[in-house]
């Protein structure tokens, strides 16, 4: 990994390139992603089916075959080994008890006058979910995207994933039926947001769509968005760590690589005041790289998107962290609770030594659908408020609408808007 010091003159410069990492040429894929939302807008499932045998290499034999059946995922749950099982269950009531617990109410509040102002959340009629598919297992992503719908208390749930060669994860299929899901269609790509967002004959038009997918699934949300809610662009998975003396560098090494692992275009960030254990966990990297599954996508994310820096200072460290704004931050340093207050800008901040990135993934509780490349300066990760929405309360006394009404109408006189001063008026009199 490359090592920069904060000192070094050239410094800003290359720092400047890290904070790109998140960028994603959308404009590059923009024209071939409207194409395809225009053909599944205008055709449907037959333009659905045609993207199917061209991108997965299957061809529907008829709409049927676009769903999965409840009784695969029911039997897919029951054929998983039995520990795996339990853990897909522990995940499942960790998740369900953190975002139960960020629950917004509804609530009243009366005016002395009688006149009543509050708030009235509900929750979407149907929720898309975006699942990445293929022979890799992702249920993880299935549940931190469907148990927030659930709690929310979506009424409908929609689930896409590609299927290439028509082949689809049993493990997937299971956290469904954990789920409760019913409706898992085997598309995937910028065609099944398409889908999710217009509706087509087998695919009910839904109301907010959410999960993670590569830069044409991404692009598809943003053309969409309007005509259904989103929960955000995300790009390319990244991670960065505050360390000090205290830190282990093979904890440090194998967490870096744990995002490295994700995607060549992944990045990974090491800031540190001490300047002995740049090079260790540099070594250390190096070292368990030859040991990984996925070696090659690791050793290029870390070698084109990896960084060591060592700082003067702790409040330097903190500093530069918070405009990299990263979407997995870990503070692995004496007293991480003391720095908790400085910190500004992260998707998840993970405290101590003993709370690698990956707990986030699976099972701790929070959502690990978080934003990526520096947008957690304005994101927060998925959650339930992403299947919500707000009505605002109000209703009026006659003695509250004599003690506000005259400003109200004076406002509205000032804007030149003569009916809705009259509105107000008329009631006055």
């Amino acid at each position: 990994m490359k090592i920069l010091n904060s000192k070094d003159a050239n410094f800003q410069d290359e720092f400047d390139e890290l904070l790109q990492r998140g960028k994603m040429d959308i404009d590059g894929v923009s024209n071939i992603v409207k194409n395809l939302l225009d053909e599944i807008k205008n055709e449907g499932n037959v333009a659905l089916k045609e993207h199917i045998t061209k991108f997965d290499r299957w061809t529907p034999a008829n709409d049927e075959a676009l769903e999965v059946s409840v009784t695969s995922m029911r039997e897919a749950y029951e054929n998983i080994d039995a520990t795996l099982r339990d853990a897909l269950h522990m995940a499942y009531d960790r998740i369900e008890s953190y975002h139960q617990k960020l629950m917004p109410k509804s609530w009243i509040d009366f005016e002395k006058t009688g006149s009543i102002l509050g708030q009235k959340v509900t929750a979407v009629d149907r929720a898309g979910l975006y699942i990445p598919g293929g022979k890799a297992a992702y249920p993880s992503s299935l549940l931190m995207n469907a148990i927030p719908a659930i709690v929310a208390g979506v009424e409908e749930i929609v689930v896409c994933t590609p299927t290439p060669d028509d082949e689809i994860n049993e493990l997937l299929l299971a956290a469904c039926h954990l789920c409760k899901i019913t409706k898992v269609y085997k598309v995937g790509g910028a065609s099944a947001i398409g889908a999710m967002a217009y509706g087509t004959q087998s695919i009910p038009k839904v109301d907010v769509i959410t999960g993670p997918g590569n830069i044409f699934v991404a692009t598809a949300k943003k053309l969409v968005y309007g005509e259904v809610n989103i929960d955000m662009i995300a790009g390319p998975s990244d991670i960065g760590i505050l360390a000090d003396e205290s830190a282990r560098e093979d904890f440090v090494a194998m967490d870096l690589l744990s995002q490295a692992e994700h995607d060549e275009m992944a990045s990974s960030i090491l800031i540190t005041t001490d300047a002995s254990l740049a090079p260790r966990v540099s070594d250390k990297v190096e070292e368990f790289l030859k040991t990984l599954s996925r070696e090659e996508i690791a050793r290029k994310s870390i070698e084109e998107r990896g960084a060591i820096i060592v700082t003067q200072s702790m409040d330097e460290a903190i500093e530069l962290m918070n405009q990299i704004a990263p979407e997995h931050l870990e503070v692995i340093t004496k007293s991480p609770m003391d720095l908790l207050p400085k910190i500004k800008h992260a998707g998840a901040i993970f405290l101590g030594a003993y709370t690698p990135e990956p707990i986030g993934d699976y099972i701790a509780g929070p959502n690990h659908t978080l934003p990526t490349g520096g947008t957690a300066k304005f994101y927060s990760p998925l959650s339930v408020d992403h299947f919500l929405k707000k009505s605002s309360i109000i209703s009026m006394s006659r003695e509250g609408l004599d003690e506000i009404g005259e400003a109200c109408a004076l406002i509205a006189n000032t804007e030149g808007l003569t009916a809705h001063e009259e509105s107000v008026r008329i009631r006055l009199k």
